[in-house]
């Protein structure tokens, strides 16, 4: 990661949850999306869009009051046990997210920037806006090469973990170590 980083050129994100108020009408709630650093990962930054704590869930008039973003996640704090999780992802130029295992289907959508997938043999794959990542419970990590920041939104969805090739379930982990 650079020493100095380049001021955020991003755009602000808002939450737009349509729902039903407590007499079934359908309103909108319209909020700004706060974005939060992660200490033992500098440069990363993440907001939570929205998290269900079943699949399917459960569209219940429950009004204004129920925040998807109430679920408590384990672990890495990335997959909803039996559920799912929408959220952003900001990386400096330069940052790097090590390797890192979910349990999970995870579907990432690169909207700003350029960012690089890398995978356990070291291949990389350049990523451009638009471009779109299927994780199936692998392990990767991401770089962003570019010169600006990299945005990509993630939905990750609660699965059975893959299982190696002598049947074994493969572990969620995260390397807090740079493995480039």
């Amino acid at each position: 990661m650079s020493e100095s980083a380049p001021n955020k050129d991003l755009p602000t994100n808002r939450r737009i949850v349509n729902t039903h108020d407590h007499s079934g009408n359908v309103v909108a709630q319209d909020e700004p999306l706060p974005f939060h650093g992660i200490s033992t990962l500098p440069g990363l930054e993440s907001a939570f869009v929205w998290t269900t704590s079943e699949t399917p869930s459960t569209d219940n008039n429950k009004g204004p009051e129920y925040d998807g973003n109430s679920v408590p996640l384990p672990g890495l704090r990335l997959v909803s046990e039996n559920g799912t999780n929408c959220r952003y992802t900001d990386l400096v130029p330069g940052g790097y997210i090590p390797r890192h295992r979910t349990s999970s289907v995870d579907y990432n959508v690169l909207l700003f920037g350029t960012l690089i997938s890398i995978l356990p043999d070291g291949s990389e794959t350049v990523l451009h806006p638009g471009d779109v990542v299927v994780q199936r419970g692998t392990a990767h990590a991401w770089r962003n090469p570019g010169p600006n920041w990299a945005r990509w939104v993630s939905i990750l969805v609660h699965a059975e973990p893959a299982k190696a090739v002598d049947g074994e379930p493969l572990a969620d982990f995260f390397d807090e170590k740079k493995d480039e």
